[in-house]
């Protein structure tokens, strides 16, 4: 009976063991920026650096090659979400724009709105080359 009692307990600590872990790297790892690999993707052939980072409930996100950079911050609140996009070449902005929704965005929206930035800074380089 008493290793009956005990099985209970071993998995609860076990669990929390395996659990906590990775709830503290997450919680402490999320205003890190997050990279894209560099190994076999089709932006390190482009020789466009990727930094995503996790700003709150938004993300932002800076790409650059060369003398160009393009930066675009997804500020999500309770009440709206703010969109920020930037290019930059040299020291001169050539796009400089936001737009403010009247609602939260979700964090899978964030991250569509992030992934399509990314993949139309993608095209627009592999157009220029």
């Amino acid at each position: 009976m008493k290793t009956l009692t005990i099985r209970p307990a071993f998995r609860v600590v076990a669990i929390l063991i395996l659990c906590v872990p990775s709830l503290f790297l997450s919680v402490f790892a999320a205003d890190s920026p997050i990279s894209e690999p560099s190994s076999g993707s089709p932006s390190s052939a482009q020789g466009l650096e990727i930094e995503i980072t996790k700003k709150g409930l938004g993300k932002e996100v800076l790409l650059r090659q060369g003398m160009k950079e393009w930066f675009m911050l997804v500020e999500v609140t309770p009440e709206n979400t703010v969109v920020i996009r930037q290019e930059k070449e040299n020291d001169a902005y050539l796009v400089d724009e936001s737009e403010t929704h009247d609602r939260p965005l979700t964090a899978t929206e964030v991250d569509t709105v992030i992934d399509d930035f990314i993949n139309s800074v993608k095209t627009q380089t592999r157009m220029k080359r």
